[in-house]
């Protein structure tokens, strides 16, 4: 029975799979040379992958940018993916965010996260990084939105915003699947314990009558070190021992003994 004939694509595809790099190079190259075929997008990427293989990283470029250009949702897209990589293997930032930047451009769904998460990781400023994180997390892609809660929720914690920190984590832990949940989760807690520092010492600060400020001291003298801040829980029992207020600082006296 003779042989059916197959669009040259897939003799192409077939070629590189078996490892005849340059007969599918020639096909892949003759199919992305003609602006009137469908398959051009395609057959570009095709050969960008085919290029970089065989180490013709600027040759891999520019069929990747002949991709791009056509702006075809999926091989545009896949196309921006391959150049931005390229350029990151090389440390070339400001090209790889540019590529990134394009991938964002063709709008396919299932490319923006990736994008997102890319150019966080190539941001030039803490900025820059939070908004990349934050429309990473937008996307609601079980695994990235995970990954980027927890670095937004890492820097905004830095910057002494506990509360948005944990926010953005209930906002990740609402993801359908998401992944991580247990790490989520410690972050969340580690949130909730920087809040209570501050409320802590809040009430420190205030005032108020013996058995209350007794009480805030020790709480936040106890929270303090599971924060690695030991110094400061340190600081805090001597603020309360060295009070002016004798009941006060009985009061404290007694509970740091209760505790020893």
């Amino acid at each position: 029975m003779p042989e059916v004939d197959t669009h040259p694509l897939d003799t192409a595809r077939r070629l590189a799979e078996s490892g005849d790099l340059d007969g599918a190079a020639t096909i892949f190259t003759a199919l992305a040379a003609d602006p009137a075929e469908p398959d051009r997008a395609q057959a570009a990427v095709g050969l960008a992958v085919v290029l970089q293989e065989r180490g013709d990283v600027a040759g891999a470029r520019a069929a990747a940018r002949t991709a791009l250009v056509t702006g075809h949702p999926e091989f545009a897209a896949q196309a921006a993916c391959l150049l931005a990589r390229s350029f990151e293997r090389e440390d070339l930032p400001d090209q790889a965010r540019a590529a990134w930047q394009a991938a964002l451009g063709v709008g396919n769904p299932a490319y923006l996260p990736l994008a997102h998460m890319a150019l966080a990781r190539l941001a030039e400023g803490r900025q820059e990084a939070e908004e990349a994180l934050r429309a990473a997390l937008a996307t609601a892609h079980p695994e990235i939105a995970s990954h980027a809660a927890q670095g937004l929720a890492e820097l905004l914690m830095e910057e002494g915003e506990a509360g948005e920190a944990a926010e953005v984590l209930l906002e990740a832990l609402s993801v359908a699947e998401v992944a991580d949940v247990s790490r989520l989760r410690v972050l969340l807690g580690i949130a909730h314990l920087e809040l209570a520092c501050a409320e802590f010492a809040g009430a420190v600060e205030e005032g108020g009558e013996a058995e209350t400020g007794a009480l805030a001291i020790e709480l936040l003298a106890r929270t303090l070190p599971l924060r690695g801040r030991d110094e400061d829980a340190e600081q805090v029992w001597r603020y309360g021992l060295d009070s002016p207020d004798e009941r006060l600082a009985e009061d404290v006296r007694l509970r740091l003994n209760r505790g020893a």
